[in-house]
């Protein structure tokens, strides 16, 4: 249970909150200072202390003392290890501020729930182990609360008591700690010497450590000027909701994330410039006259105005930035490397983009010289400058400017799963010389006089499938027909187009890459395109299906078992893969994302390659894109 049950809870509404985190190495001591910070404030009932003392007797590491970690890290796997694997909130109040407390894991492998803790904090706990000194954890820690805006730090040096409470030992890593933080933008550095085991300068100061002049952490945590993030800047509105209840009422629901309104207030749909004023600002409790930030209201406005979820309501003389190119510092969560140009869904907030691309990586940091370090992939937890791009205009604030609107999270399209986020730092403008040239002639005045429909046949499977054979037929049979059609092969393209690129993960995309370009072209000009690529990824299957149009790609995944590939080998490719001469071959060494749903799936196995030709011609006949005669 969390701390809703303090005898001041009542009162917390009405008082100023500070959001605050624990981060550092692993083992730092982060859950037992928590622990310890609720035991002497008083905010543990009796049932609680009864139940920490069963639990320290079972999962203890304190001999026979408490053991006040045990109040934060609830999952059974965190207990039994000793360690915090998700990220536990707490909520506390005291005589003068109500807190929430996030207690974030200190493992390397857990970065991404750390920096999720961080990304709504105003303040870190900074813990280092008084043995240990500043760990390049420690360093990964305070890189990413710079990045995630928090400009207050209080560098609690733990474990005091097993160097004998040594003010030369506390002085040395504060030295070091400032050295190393001196360039991330914090606005306060305050080095606290502390034992959160046995309470040394948490909620009193200690006479162990009479050297210290300084405030206890509890006192500094209640005092400490945190400037307002969000009333003081301009109005922003990210839609959550259209609530429609019935025909006579329309409203925008959401949370306001920064600034305020007020009944009359003109505001604008931020993406498309269309404007109308506030009519009601309506609530739970009843309507209001002025709503601020972290408001949960519906705003009805005076006209009908397209206005959707994921738009930004936001008012006329400060308007958000709208761009399709931007600027940001990508925190990577994934143990499958960022590659560049693959296809990502991105989340601003209430806005989701379906499709874009990291398109370049500027450089990659090296978290413990803050040192800019030329990269073409990001890996788990790396931390690079990046270039992106998005399909639809995407809507933001710099993300120094405004925390709630300037943030971001990228999602893989094939998994769904969360794989980075993200700071932006400025729209990319400079790409709005370029403008799409206007065509006198297009796809259906081309396709029209050649008397077809035009499409994408995208051919997939290992090497040695035979999707090249059955693509050829295909061809030859079209071609027979009097279609107008285009064969596009993997090896025919790099052996001119693609003539540069390798096989790594990151030149593979891009052989895919190009391959979906020409084909779109070809498609503009009316043809049936027939493509013959490995394309072992979903993802960059996908990308080239959202470039050229569902409606027009047909996937067609020929499906020979590996063993019938090896068998056939006609390359002689498998038994070079086997024996080591050639790197990344699909199948071997390199994983092959088979398709889950493709148009046609063709089980190649003992099947004449005209037969599997014949499908493919009925499947193009009953989407419309043929005739056959």
């Amino acid at each position: 249970m969390d701390m809703e049950a303090s005898p001041c809870v009542g009162e917390a509404d009405s008082k100023d909150q500070l959001r605050f985190i624990t981060c550092g190495s692993v083992d730092d001591g982060k859950s037992t200072l928590i622990g310890r910070l609720l035991h002497d404030s008083k905010m543990i009932y009796e049932d609680q202390l009864h139940a920490l003392a069963r639990d320290s007797a079972k999962h203890g590491t304190t001999g026979g003392d408490i053991d006040f970690a045990l109040l934060v890290d609830g999952l059974e796997a965190e207990r039994q290890q000793g360690i915090t694997i998700d990220v536990a909130h707490r909520f506390f109040t005291t005589s003068h501020r109500s807190f929430v407390v996030a207690d974030t894991p200190g493992h390397e492998q857990y970065t991404r729930n750390m920096a999720t803790g961080a990304s709504n904090a105003q303040l870190a706990i900074i813990l280092i182990d008084a043995r240990k000194g500043v760990l390049a954890q420690t360093k990964r820690h305070s890189f990413i609360c710079s990045l995630l805006g928090i400009r207050h730090v209080v560098l609690a040096v733990n474990k005091i008591d097993l160097v004998d409470y040594r003010k030369d030992i506390f002085d040395g890593i504060v030295n070091d700690y400032v050295a190393f933080a001196s360039e991330l933008g914090f606005t306060s550095i305050t080095p606290l010497p502390i034992s959160a085991r046995y309470g040394d300068n948490i909620t009193k100061r200690s006479r162990n450590t009479d050297w210290y002049q300084g405030q206890s952490l509890l006192d500094h945590l209640e005092t400490i000027d945190i400037e307002s993030e969000t009333t003081d800047l301009p109005f922003r509105f990210p839609v959550q909701w259209v609530n429609r209840p019935n025909l006579d009422f329309r409203g925008y629901a959401g949370t306001i994330a920064s600034g305020s309104i007020s009944v009359g207030d003109e505001i604008i749909v931020a993406v498309s410039g269309l404007s109308s004023r506030v009519k009601r600002i309506v609530t739970y409790d009843g309507d209001l006259a002025v709503a601020g930030a972290g408001e949960a209201v519906t705003i009805t406005l005076e006209d009908e105005i397209d206005v959707s979820r994921g738009d930004v309501l936001a008012t006329p003389t400060h308007r958000p930035e709208i761009a399709h190119q931007f600027a940001a510092h990508l925190i990577w969560m994934d143990q499958e490397p960022m590659v560049p140009g693959r296809s990502y869904a991105f989340r601003i907030g209430t806005q989701s983009i379906t499709s874009g691309s990291i398109s370049c990586i500027k450089y990659k940091v090296d978290v413990n010289t803050r040192k800019q370090v030329a990269a073409t992939t990001l890996g788990l937890n790396e931390i690079g400058f990046c270039n992106l791009a998005t399909v639809l205009p995407a809507t933001f604030d710099p993300y120094r400017i405004n925390r709630r609107t300037g943030s971001l999270i990228i999602i893989d399209v094939s998994t769904n799963r969360t794989v980075g986020a993200g700071m932006i730092e400025f729209s990319r403008r400079r790409t709005t010389n370029i403008v799409q040239q206007p065509l006198s002639i297009g796809k259906q005045e081309r396709s029209a006089l050649m008397h077809q429909k035009p499409c994408v046949i995208w051919f997939t499977g290992l090497s040695g499938s035979g999707k090249s054979t059955i693509a050829n037929i295909v061809d030859q049979k079209l071609f027979a027909m009097s279609h107008h059609s285009m064969l596009l092969d993997d090896d025919n393209l790099r052996q001119g187009l693609n003539r540069d690129l390798e096989f790594t993960e990151e030149d593979r995309f891009e052989n895919i890459r190009r391959a979906g370009e020409a084909a779109r072209l070809m498609l503009e000009a009316g043809l049936i395109v027939i493509c013959s690529f490995i394309s072992p990824y979903k993802a960059d299957r996908n990308m080239v299906r959202n470039l050229v149009g569902n409606r027009e790609f047909v996937e067609v995944f020929v499906d020979t078992p590996i063993e019938e590939c090896i068998r056939r080998d006609p390359k002689g490719l498998y038994s070079k893969a086997k024996s080591g001469q050639i790197k990344n071959f699909t199948g071997i060494d390199a994983p092959y994302e088979a398709p889950s749903t493709p148009e046609l799936h063709l089980k190649a196995s003992g099947e004449r390659p005209e037969h599997l030709a014949d499908k493919v011609l009925n499947c193009l006949a009953a989407r419309g894109f043929i005739t056959l005669r």
